[in-house]
């Protein structure tokens, strides 16, 4: 017996959980939290307990690091969970630092308690390098290996291979985790896998493209010019894996080629003092730590990415950025901005705007016109992100713990800095599999995505399209 169960991302794009069952084991891809809207599916903020059978489950293997993934790795553990926790190399790196962070905020602040939590996580982690086969268990009534190989949506992210046997059957499936779209800044795009007979792919934007890299960098540009004209704050609220480092990585280009003394531009004549003076600032503990674990796993980046540091430039590394640690250092900050006239770039999480930093910033400045607030990737129904995305251009108002906030900031979304690949990526993603696979599970993703999705397979001719949750 050979089969999939899921237990979240079925009804929305959060809360990751997905079991393959081989013989009378199983392993997990993903336990993640659940956000917006969604966290009444299953979970819910004050009750995030493991409801469904553990015991047989021989391990879990993470995708990538993103909280909607990983968030209830704690509460799995609690649950009884004794297994290996299988991830890329990058991942086991980074996942004790976002779980100590979700720990501080949802589960408690006995720091002792945490220690152990992470000093038990750490202990179960198994890195393995991408392209490899791992033997996950191997049985009479079945085997299992994995392998990982790179999605490209943030640093360490992976899809996984599963080569499974059970009764004599053999099955290869592969669970998508977040795929990341082509060309994006630091990381390689994903490639097809080799061959799959069943597949389980996520939809965040199955039912739209993004823009090109060139429309987007041209997008992000015009937005901070409009920091540069008035004095205004660009306020970019990003989680602090993946979309932090490419914004970055975007802005620090942008100075280089437009700026008058810092920049270096290919054409001088066009520089633009006044990129010199805009500061950029990553208000966000969590995002530094995880800007300098980018810095130190340069292998992982792509070609572009390594060019550049070999000339000699330094793009999550330069003049005009500063990161604020202390609590009192962001209130500061938020004070300083709000009264001053001088240009600056604030990229603060959450990315959504459910909570952190960012919501400091949104009640000081949504009410200026000065300002602007960019958007740069999804957001969940319920969130107040999705709230000022959807008002905020027709000068409507946003609810921020409790109060009122009217919206007078000007509202831009750039889709095409989503992490996430669009439609037809995710098409050409499962039509570069050859044969087809006989299956395809839409997952990850709001029901006008999944089906919009479902609609481009059978456009492309790919049959055994399913829908997990909807009838």
């Amino acid at each position: 017996m050979i089969n999939i169960k899921h237990h979240g991302a079925v009804t929305g794009v959060t809360g990751s959980c997905h079991e393959l069952v081989v013989g009378q084991s199983g392993i997990f891809i993903d336990c993640g939290l659940f956000q917006g809207e969604e966290a009444g599916n299953g979970a819910t903020a004050n009750d995030l307990s493991i409801d469904f059978p553990i015991d047989h489950i021989r391990a879990l293997v993470v995708t990538h690091v993103h909280i909607d993934h990983v968030g209830r790795i704690p509460y799995l553990l609690a649950a009884g969970f004794q297994g290996p926790i299988i991830c890329s190399e990058p991942s086991a790196i980074m996942l004790p630092e976002i779980l100590e962070d979700a720990l501080k905020i949802g589960f408690t602040r006995d720091r002792a308690l945490i220690e152990r939590v992470l000093g038990l996580i750490r202990s179960r982690l198994v890195p393995v390098p991408y392209g490899q086969w791992h033997s996950v268990f191997d049985g009479q009534d079945g085997s299992l290996a994995v392998r990982l190989q790179r999605a490209g949506h943030i640093l360490g992210s992976a899809y996984i291979e599963c080569e499974a046997e059970s009764d004599g059957a053999f099955e290869r499936i592969v669970f998508s985790g977040d795929l990341g779209a082509p060309h994006s800044p630091l990381l390689p795009e994903p490639m097809p896998p080799e061959r799959a007979d069943r597949v389980v792919i996520e939809s965040t934007y199955g039912d739209k493209d993004h823009e090109s890299r060139v429309d987007r960098r041209y997008r992000l540009k015009a937005v901070l010019e409009n920091a540069l004209a008035d004095g205004g704050t660009v306020l970019i609220p990003a989680f602090s894996i993946g979309r932090t480092q490419e914004l970055l990585y975007e802005i620090e280009s942008l100075i280089y080629e437009f700026g008058g003394e810092a920049g270096m531009g290919s054409d001088p004549s066009g520089s633009d003092p006044l990129w010199d003076d805009l500061e950029i600032v990553v208000d966000s503990p969590l995002a530094a730590t995880f800007t300098r674990i980018y810095r130190d796993l340069k292998p992982f980046w792509d070609a572009e990415a390594t060019e550049l540091v070999k000339q000699g430039r330094h793009p999550l590394s330069f003049e005009q950025l500063t990161v604020i640690n202390s609590h009192e250092d962001h209130l500061n900050a938020v004070d300083y901005l709000t009264r001053s006239h001088r240009p600056c770039v604030v990229l603060a999480g959450s990315g959504m705007c459910a909570g952190g930093r960012v919501v400091n910033y949104l009640k000081a400045m949504l009410g200026d016109k000065r300002n602007d607030v960019l958007f740069v990737g999804y957001q969940a129904k319920g969130t107040p992100g999705r709230d000022i995305l959807t008002y905020g251009p027709h000068g409507g108002w946003v609810e921020l713990d409790g109060e009122r906030y009217d919206i007078q900031a000007r509202i831009h979304q750039v889709g095409g800095y989503s992490a996430h690949a669009g439609q037809s990526d995710l098409v050409r993603f499962v039509r570069g599999i050859e044969p087809p696979p006989s299956e395809i599970r839409i997952v990850h993703g709001d029901a006008d995505a999944k089906e919009s999705l479902k609609s481009q397979f059978h456009s492309a001719g790919l049959t055994g399209i399913m829908i997990p949750g909807l009838a």
